[in-house]
């Protein structure tokens, strides 16, 4: 059964699925949908033009929906669009969209911790983590099953992989390809993220393919770009993984960021080590 407290301003065009509940003193607007078991606990605010699916959570001060910070926004339609089973911590604030049509999107199963900000196109793929206080600029990306540490920053139109990790305080200036780790000022790769991967179900042989494609890509003594053909025409071409490693680097604007060596080093561990 839906609740809406009596302190609630729900507007009755607003679209509340079965078993939703809202609490004191939210706001909902009339072009805004609202999946069945969601929770929005109390001082919620949910803007026009925004569709948030089913059973997730949000905490108390999040503002969803609001006009992108855009200098190009025009007034145009565009939405916020939230997937099922996402939590979203106090605080979070989630920007519409530039660009008649267009999405600003937060995948399934992603958790937005406290004084989270996605900007405006931003898309957040499924089961991402996002500690306190992280900020992902316009059009910018960031791919399934990543974790972002607590007040990192993704500069406009830059990607971060799926399954990466991204060091707390870290400044992502340049693309990070899939599975890698990255910290910095900006931010440099320093590793791969073998504990991630195992945990998504990448077996010792897949973790080694990534691996050695790394390898190759940064240290094979090739400029990245000579590297990348050379993979593209090998016999690992045809592996999705690797596949999926040579797409995003194929599709970077921004330029990939380096891969630094030493920092495992120096507390006597191997980066590469399974």
């Amino acid at each position: 059964m839906t609740s809406i407290h009596p302190t609630a301003i729900v507007s009755p065009k607003a679209e509340i699925g079965e078993g939703a509940v809202i609490g004191p003193y939210c706001i909902v607007s009339g072009n805004a949908r609202i999946g069945d078991g969601c929770e929005l606990s109390s001082f919620v605010t949910v803007l026009d033009f925004v569709e948030i699916g089913s059973n997730c959570r949000i905490a108390q001060n999040a503002v969803l929906g609001g006009e992108p910070q855009d200098h190009g926004f025009r007034g145009e339609e565009s939405w916020v669009f939230v997937g099922s089973d996402v939590i979203i911590r106090e605080n979070v604030t989630i920007h519409r969209s530039t660009g008649e049509g267009t999405r600003t999107v937060v995948g399934d199963g992603s958790f937005l911790m406290e004084g989270v900000h996605i900007g405006h196109n931003v898309v957040v793929g499924k089961n991402v983590t996002m500690a306190n206080k992280v900020g992902m600029a316009g059009f910018s990306s960031v791919g399934d099953g990543a974790v972002m540490g607590g007040m990192s920053g993704v500069h406009q139109f830059v990607h971060v992989g799926k399954l990466c990790m991204i060091g707390g305080l870290t400044k992502v200036v340049k693309d990070i390809p899939p599975f890698l780790m990255a910290d910095g000022h900006p931010a440099d790769i320093f590793g791969l993220n073998r504990i991630g991967m195992r945990r998504a179900g990448y077996d010792t042989a897949a973790r080694a393919v990534v691996k050695n494609v790394y390898e190759e890509l940064f240290r094979g003594g090739l400029p990245f770009r000579k590297a990348l053909e050379k993979l593209a025409s090998s016999e690992h071409k045809s592996d999705e993984t690797v596949a999926e490693i040579l797409a995003f680097c194929h599709g970077s604007k921004r330029g990939i960021a380096l891969w630094t060596r030493g920092r495992l080093e120096k507390n006597g561990e191997d980066e590469h080590g399974d």
